[in-house]
């Protein structure tokens, strides 16, 4: 008999919606810490597509938690709230060199084991990491701590220039206003960029975060059912940013007309080809201007600008400074 090709494994379902969101409060919480998944997650936004969410604040301590700011909070749930919650949000915590409660760290790692997603804003990075649940993962964190954290943890494998890191059953974002990006993105995923782009609407965002960390809210994500051939495509251009990429060989290694590909990729992406390449490449530049000195030829080459004048035209129109005047603001000179 001829032997059975195998099955090819079938594409990882949506993310489901979820229900239940636990928000873990401690004492001398910053209070807009725990305020900014409230802000996303507890309002009643249903004329703007959002399911409603049973969110709960739940307390790490003994209650009533004193804030950073002096007044307190009351909240009927403790940690035993976790175990029904579809996703725990660690939003911060108080101290990186103060080991997290070992009660917490439980509850952490039960509900991770049991299927929760579980989110570390900011600081709640090294709570999730004193859980162990970020050995061998991506993450990261504030910048100002990165540097305790990497040598704290060294089995994480830390990425401190982005605004949050998606591992699927574990997310985790960069400090303080990165966690209201964080949250928009979790809501992205849960209900699409359509919502999201809502929301974010009706929170008066700005258009795009600049600077260290920086990844664009205005850039939606692929809708829930993208084809996973064209998730590699994404894939495959990003690794190769610094090369030339014209939309007919793009077409063809998709095995599409001209037409029919520039249609699926807007699709996928809400935006054209070239729009989404320069957008690609101007965050990568701007990585490589604030986290190096290398010459901006070098980096103009390496984000696929082809030349020095064309990285300064493109940078100068999104973000209005040349290059060298947004190395200051992130590098000044010593």
């Amino acid at each position: 008999m001829p032997r059975r090709r195998p099955r090819r494994p079938a594409a990882p379902p949506a993310p489901a919606v979820p229900r239940v969101i636990a928000v873990v409060a401690f004492h001398r919480i910053s209070p807009f810490q725990v305020a900014t998944p409230c802000l996303v997650f507890s309002e009643d936004r249903h004329e703007l597509g959002v399911p409603r969410f049973d969110l709960r604040v739940c307390a790490a301590e003994p209650t009533p938690l004193r804030t950073a700011a002096g007044f307190a909070i009351d909240t009927p749930h403790g940690l035993a709230a976790l175990r029904h919650a579809d996703v725990v949000i660690v939003p911060s915590w108080r101290d990186v060199n103060e080991p997290p409660p070992a009660a917490l760290l439980d509850a952490l790692r039960a509900a991770h084991a049991r299927g929760a997603t579980v989110v570390g804003l900011c600081l709640g990075a090294f709570v999730l990491a004193a859980a162990g649940l970020l050995d061998g993962r991506r993450a990261t964190t504030h910048w100002h701590w990165a540097p305790a954290f990497a040598a704290r943890y060294p089995a994480v494998d830390l990425d401190p220039s982005v605004l949050y890191v998606d591992e699927g059953s574990i997310v985790t974002s960069a400090g303080i206003a990165a966690s209201l990006d964080c949250c928009l993105y979790l809501l992205r995923r849960w209900c699409g960029a359509e919502v999201a782009n809502r929301v974010a609407r009706r929170l008066v965002l700005a258009p795009h975060r600049r600077g260290g960390q920086a990844q664009f809210i205005e850039q939606p994500l692929p809708p829930p059912g993208t084809d996973q051939r064209m998730q590699d495509l994404l894939n495959w251009m990003l690794t190769h940013i610094d090369e030339r990429q014209e939309l007919d060989a793009l077409a063809r290694r998709m095995s599409m007309s001209r037409r029919t590909f520039t249609r699926r990729f807007q699709q996928a992406t809400g935006t054209s080809v070239v729009q989404w390449l320069t957008h690609q490449r101007l965050m990568l530049a701007g990585r490589l201007l604030e986290t190096t000195d290398r010459p901006v030829e070098s980096i103009a080459a390496d984000a696929g600008f082809g030349s020095a004048l064309s990285l300064r035209q493109h940078f100068a129109a999104r973000f209005g400074v040349p290059p060298a005047a947004y190395r200051r603001q992130y590098r000044p000179a010593p």
